[in-house]
């Protein structure tokens, strides 16, 4: 079987005695590596930058003299810090990735002895993590070697990443690893595949990357709380230091966007009495998350995308420009390819905002996380209030029976189930949530009484509310009108049916004009009850 051995031209060690015969009075790691009896060499790959060749040729001359057979390969990688752990491994795993070095009856070794920590670093996980199937070899001069004893050979040891010792290593980093899982999911036990492969990218992501990230998904889904958690695990790895600035671009809009974002200086525009440095600037160092990236204006995308790209932008009324190292992570529950093509969002800011863009799923396609989740939102309402709120057995399973029916849609996703639990926890006498507390927000969220039985069959609504009725409004909107038209059309007055639909909540008023509450509601879909009272079409 063939033999191959990586190494980094060690520029200070290897060049140890200079260039005269006193060299061969020192040990020096390349040339003590191949003179290993037990370690017979085929091919030496030497990892060196151009500017170091004259001593890679003199290393490689004397690898001749001591291993006749051992061919030199010098490998030029350019490297503009040897520090950069980033620049290091990218360049380290293209390298890698070289036929020379996926070949079948060969045994590779990385020699571990020489090249910077990162470089030493980067080629141990490059092993570990297979992407170079190869043992370690560690070489060093023999214990108590003394200049001019004559031993430049020195002593070699070989690790074998596969050996049971470093299973047990192994495990460790993978608790770890669950740790960070667990940390992004805020501690909830998911049950759903998907969801979890999800998350599990997304922490590779955050751990090994400062590109933007684009959160995408419907309102309610967990945007907002995901960026945050990314943030702090980034900064508890040590990978950002600066804060976490949050920003709903729908708030923002002309130059009151530029400003907000990038700052401005006193009298640059009506109203700036003074100077302000803008949520770029707080976040330097940090990360900046920017909700509803989709609501931003134009002309700030082209300077967002400048700021991107550059880390550097200029204040509304500046004269120089200003820089920040931030991180970005971008949210939107739009199509912003849809965006693009009507003219309302920059082609090449979405190209560089998408190149990790994920998916979060809503709370109806990850039915098996209600349950969890319920139990979380429990918890953080008992952590805010410091009172303690739990389920009867009866109430929990009827809460569930409700969360996970087909027909509930959940159009809010989490911030529906958050809300639910809230009013059910605040109403809760002695900390305990009962049957009849479920049943009654269940009839709230249905936008029912209690004892009323939904409609399922809404098809008649075409004829009120015209053609394609069931792309303008939610299905659970949809299922609420029905009912309330088939009270209309079975009462005899508007107040008599306002009577029955708001039984429940007029109780609690001294004073009520439901008349006018029903009015109101129906506006909203272009109906009157005299149309349905008479059963007239619209």
């Amino acid at each position: 079987m063939k033999t191959t051995v990586i190494s980094v031209l060690g520029t200070q060690k290897d060049a140890s005695g200079g260039a005269g015969p006193a060299r061969w009075d020192t040990w020096r790691p390349n040339i003590g590596l191949v003179q290993q009896e037990s370690l017979p060499i085929d091919e030496l790959h030497l990892i060196l930058a151009e500017r170091h060749m004259p001593l890679a040729e003199r290393i490689k001359a004397d690898v001749r003299k001591v291993s006749p057979k051992t061919k030199v390969v010098l490998d030029i990688i350019e490297l503009k810090n040897p520090w950069d752990f980033e620049e290091v491994y990218e360049k380290f795993y293209d390298y890698s990735l070289l036929p020379c070095f996926h070949q079948e009856k060969t045994q590779y070794y990385i020699h571990m002895s020489t090249g910077s920590h990162v470089e030493q670093i980067c080629l141990f996980l490059l092993a570990e993590s297979h992407h170079i199937r190869a043992k370690l070899v560690q070489t060093s001069p023999r214990e108590g070697h003394v200049r001019n004893s004559r031993d430049s050979k020195g002593v070699c040891t070989i690790i074998d990443l596969d050996l049971s010792r470093y299973d047990k290593l192994a495990k460790r980093f993978e608790t770890e690893r669950q740790n960070d899982l667990s940390f992004l999911k805020q501690g909830i036990e998911t049950r759903n595949p998907s969801f979890n492969r999800l998350i599990e990218t997304i922490e590779r992501v955050s751990v090994r990357s400062s590109d933007p990230i684009l959160l995408t998904g419907p309102t309610g889904a967990g945007k907002s709380q995901l960026a945050r958690q990314i943030y702090l695990l980034k900064k508890q790895s040590g990978k950002v230091k600066g804060d976490f600035v949050a920003v709903n671009c729908a708030t923002l809009g002309g130059d009151l966007a530029k400003s907000a974002l990038f700052g401005h200086k006193k009298g640059s525009f009506s109203g700036a009495g003074a100077d302000h440095v803008g949520f770029l600037k707080e976040a330097d160092g940090g990360i900046i998350f920017l909700d509803e990236i989709g609501e931003l204006p134009m002309e700030a995308q082209t300077m967002l995308l400048k700021a991107i790209e550059e880390k550097t932008y200029r204040p509304l009324g500046a004269t120089k420009d200003e820089h920040s190292d931030f991180q970005l992570i971008c949210g939107t529950n739009r199509n912003l390819m849809d965006d693009v093509t009507s003219g309302k969002f920059r082609r090449d800011l979405l190209a560089r905002i998408d190149l990790w863009s994920f998916k979060m799923p809503g709370l109806a396609e990850r039915r098996e996380d209600i349950e969890p989740n319920l139990d979380y939102e429990l918890l953080r309402y008992t952590q805010r209030t410091h009172k303690h709120v739990s389920f009867s057995k009866e109430a929990r399973a009827r809460f569930l029976e409700f969360a996970l029916a087909p027909a509930t849609t959940w159009p809010g996703n989490f911030r529906d189930l958050n809300a639910m639990v809230v009013r059910m926890a605040t109403l809760s006498d002695g900390g305990r949530i009962t049957t009849d507390l479920v049943e009654e927000e269940i009839a709230r969220t249905q936008g029912t009484t209690p004892s009323c039985t939904i409609p399922t069959n809404v098809t008649d609504l075409a004829d009120l509310l015209g053609d394609g009725y069931e792309t303008r409004y939610d299905a659970i909107d949809l299922v609420q009108l029905a009912y309330v038209v088939s009270i209309c059309r079975e009462s005899e007055t508007m107040s008599a049916a306002a009577k029955e639909l708001y039984a429940v909540s007029r109780l609690a008023k001294k004073s009520s004009n439901d008349s006018d509450r029903l009015s109101k509601y129906l506006a909203r879909f272009g109906l009157k009850f005299k149309q349905l009272h008479d059963g007239l079409t619209g």
